[in-house]
């Protein structure tokens, strides 16, 4: 059988027609390899150049390399965070034409870490708590994407420093299987494959000494049940809210952000006792949120700023249903977006005088604004609206701004006030149901 090269990308082939595939991986010479730390893994794993790329190079066997290499290209398309296959080799045979295993090969992850290269000097608990918080958060955006993992582990994981925080990649999909939902059972069977996987992980470390004598390998193997369990039920659950409580929503969106899910639907569906709000997580890259306000409004901002207008723009749009029900292109959103721009953004920004904006522009300024309402919003434990949020802005926030004092900590300043004398904080926290 001829030597045959399936890849994502045409010039792939080129590139690795150069790599000595009539040679056992384990053979390789070291021209072709690059010295990077590996994890452990049941097959023989090489990383190896490729024109300008580096490459992971795994042997097995034909059916499983050519599915993982599927898996991990399905992945991909729904923006799971794990390492890019480029392409499978079949055919290969030695100098004699004896069968050589097939490989799989995917793009190095740069910047990245297998956990025992992490672990080479003893690693702190706090850091262990932060790679245990990676690790669930990519479970759970596996399992949101219907993808049951069936071997989770810190083997089969790689780590890469995102941000003072740790974010991780799946590394191994051999055991995978992408479905459309997965059911609590399957998601239960991966989280007790991982918690098992990773104590014994952590107890072969003790067992070499690399692990601090603090840590208790059972305990963080259970660690990992306690946040998935958590984020799960706080990216999934239906929340039910008072009537007039929006500013509950906003508290529910911010929680998700911190988590670092964005929220790409919401529905709310308006009942007798209250409003229930069903919120659909969608995990996005860097600069997602400026990219699609731009799209959406053609406004040019920061990546905080573009997320927080968004949501705005979401609980907007989620209340203009009944807008010309006999127009479908009145639904679609860019339609509503550039009814937002047109009827909330801009006439609220033109509320704030120029002479006392400073230097801030007018997505810095409505984002401020909506800050502002979330804090009086909170104080007042109901939505006081944007209009008496704006008059409120104007005559306590702006005034200390123009002093030289940060917004945030004029807004502190204001909330500790109005807190320790609540009797005084003044009808505009009680008051207004702006837009």
């Amino acid at each position: 059988m001829a030597l045959q090269i399936s890849a994502t990308n045409p010039e792939h082939p080129a590139l690795l027609l150069e790599l000595p595939w009539q040679l056992p991986l384990e053979e390789w010479p070291e021209r072709h390899l690059v010295p990077l730390p590996r994890g452990i893994s049941r097959h023989v794993v090489r990383y190896a150049r490729a024109g300008t790329e580096v490459v992971a190079v795994k042997e097995l066997a034909e059916r499983p390399a050519v599915r993982e290499y599927e898996l991990l290209r399905g992945l991909d398309r729904i923006g799971i965070p794990a390492v890019d296959p480029l392409a499978v080799v079949t055919g290969r045979a030695d100098g004699d034409g004896g069968p050589l295993e097939p490989v799989l090969i995917t793009r190095h992850l740069g910047g990245s870490m297998p956990y025992r290269s992490m672990f080479e000097t003893t690693m702190r608990p706090a850091t262990m708590h932060r790679l245990m918080d990676a690790l669930a958060v990519l479970l759970v955006r596996l399992h949101l994407a219907g993808f049951a993992w069936g071997d989770c582990s810190l083997s089969n994981t790689l780590f890469r420093r995102d941000a003072g925080a740790y974010a991780a990649y799946l590394v191994d999909a051999e055991t995978g299987e992408l479905h459309p939902r997965l059911s609590p059972g399957q998601r239960a069977y991966d989280l007790d494959l991982a918690r098992v996987n990773i104590s014994g992980e952590l107890l072969d470390l003790e067992a070499s000494g690399a692990l601090h004598p603090s840590v208790d390998p059972i305990d963080f193997g259970t660690e990992i049940c306690a946040r998935y369990t958590g984020l799960w039920q706080e990216l999934t659950r239906t929340s039910v809210y008072p009537a007039g409580k929006h500013h509950y929503i906003d508290r529910r969106i911010r929680r998700l952000n911190d988590l670092g899910f964005d929220v790409a639907e919401m529905q709310i569906a308006h009942s007798s006792n209250g409003d229930t709000v069903t919120f659909v997580p969608k995990v996005v890259d860097a600069g997602h949120h400026q990219r699609q306000l731009l799209r959406l409004t053609g406004l040019d901002t920061e990546e905080n700023q573009a997320r927080r207008l968004l949501n705005d723009l979401e609980s907007w749009m989620a209340t203009q249903d009944d807008h010309a029900p006999g127009d479908p292109l009145a639904a679609r959103p860019e339609v509503l977006a550039h009814r937002w721009v047109r009827d909330v953004f801009r006439p609220t920004v033109r509320a704030v005088p120029l002479d006392l904006r400073g230097s801030m522009d007018p997505a810095e300024l409505y984002h401020e604004l909506l800050e502002h309402r979330w804090y009086l919003s909170e104080h007042a434990q109901h939505d006081i609206g944007l209009d008496t949020a704006v008059e409120d802005y104007i005559t306590h926030i702006l005034p200390k701004v123009r002093q030289g004092l940060p917004a945030q900590e004029a807004e502190d300043d204001l909330v500790t006030s109005r807190l320790s004398a609540p009797d005084q904080a003044g009808g505009t926290t009680a008051t207004g149901q702006g837009a």
